[in-house]
């Protein structure tokens, strides 16, 4: 009984098991067409096809590298300043506003101010004095020389005449630094008397007044509030951001150009300068672009797309940009003639664009053919 038993056991365990090795043998088959079918054949064109086919050989070529980074609009620092208030007061008329063309020395605002006031008294009490002084002086010389005083008080009335001819000049210098109206300094010195005079800040350049940084009423203090900022929009700064991969094949003159997401033509500037530090947050380096501005299309702050031009030669293959193709995975890839007939389909490592031009680092060799125009035909026709 236990043998016939032990029997029966492994013969039902073995009809079991032959179904499911059926069934196994059965699944491997699809596994393996389907893998077949994923590989895409070569395509084989008719002779009136292949007329409309535009085929390439390739071969090592020259060329420059195009950068692309992003970038920064900047006022030229070097052409544009802030205006604080060089007197302290209230401000009494505001007389120009953001947008406006001004002159160096145009007034911007009017501060009604003590200080002022002060040193435009002090400018005329020390040029009366200077002017006394200098009488006195040239009246007691001419006394020296007649023995009418000894030639001791003669030089000292010099001396004094001196000092008060410095004194006037400082006190001149301190109303020339508050930017006192010339004609108001003339009038001082003329002798004719003034009326209140209100303190203006003015511009210290020509161009575009940017910001507005007061309003009517407000009390500056001397030589720390902010008043204006005033820059020459010409000519503007570009910082383009610099990946370390791109940094070595750039250098100052490197021409560039400057795209705009308004649509319309780009904008030609020059690499002046590469900054000696790496930025801690984005790990990129600063190239700072000088862009000639004249209709004052680029504002500050406004992100713009660099496109740099290295000046250094490099070789490689270039193929046209219409030649790549994207297959399922959007990997790129070229038809190349194969040497049984017909296209293959080959994949290829994208390396830098120049203009409508790749450099394919990885894919393709000197000498091989490949497909620049009618290759989506030609995908077409493989995917059927």
């Amino acid at each position: 009984m236990p043998t016939r038993s032990s029997s029966s056991v492994f013969a039902a365990v073995a009809l079991l098991a032959m179904p499911l090795a059926t069934l196994g043998a059965c699944g491997s088959k699809p596994d393996t067409a389907a893998q077949a079918s994923a590989t895409p054949q070569n395509v084989t064109l008719s002779a009136e096809q292949l007329a409309h086919i535009g085929v390439l050989t390739l071969g090592s070529a020259s060329f420059h590298k195009t950068i692309e980074a992003a970038g920064v609009v900047d006022f030229d620092n070097d052409q544009s300043t802030g205006v604080t208030s060089p007197i302290s007061g209230l401000v009494t008329r505001l007389l120009v506003s953001p947008g406006q063309k001004v002159a160096a020395g145009q007034a911007l605002a009017m501060v009604d101010s003590s200080d002022f006031a002060a040193a435009t008294s002090a400018y005329a009490k020390a040029v009366a004095t200077a002017r006394t002084t200098r009488q006195l002086a040239d009246a007691d010389k001419d006394l020296a020389q007649h023995n009418g005083i000894s030639a001791r008080e003669a030089q000292q009335a010099e001396t004094d005449a001196g000092n008060a001819a410095a004194d006037r000049d400082a006190a001149l210098q301190a109303l020339q630094a508050l930017k006192l109206d010339p004609a108001a300094i003339r009038d001082i010195q003329a002798g004719r008397s003034i009326s209140h005079i209100e303190g203006a800040i003015r511009a210290p350049i020509s161009g575009t007044l940017v910001e507005k940084l007061i309003t009517q009423g407000q009390l500056l203090q001397a030589g720390t509030t902010p008043a204006f900022t005033v820059a020459n929009l010409s000519k503007v700064w570009v910082m383009a951001q610099i990946s370390s991969s791109d940094l070595a094949s750039i250098r100052p003159g490197d021409p560039a150009e400057i795209e705009t997401s308004i649509g319309t033509a780009r904008l030609s500037g020059v690499i002046d300068n590469i900054a000696a530090l790496v930025n801690p947050d984005t790990r990129a380096v600063s190239a700072r672009v000088v862009v000639a501005n004249p209709d004052g299309l680029l504002k500050k702050q406004m992100y713009v797309r660099v496109h740099i031009r290295s000046g250094q030669d490099h070789t490689g293959l270039l193929v046209p940009v219409s030649a790549i193709l994207r297959d399922d995975e959007n990997l790129p890839f070229v038809f190349v003639a194969a040497s049984g007939g017909g296209f293959a389909r080959r994949h290829v490592t994208l390396g830098e664009r120049t203009g409508d031009q790749y450099n394919i680092p990885e894919g393709l060799k000197a000498g091989d053919r490949i497909v620049v125009d009618g290759g989506v035909f030609m995908q077409f026709m493989q995917s059927q």
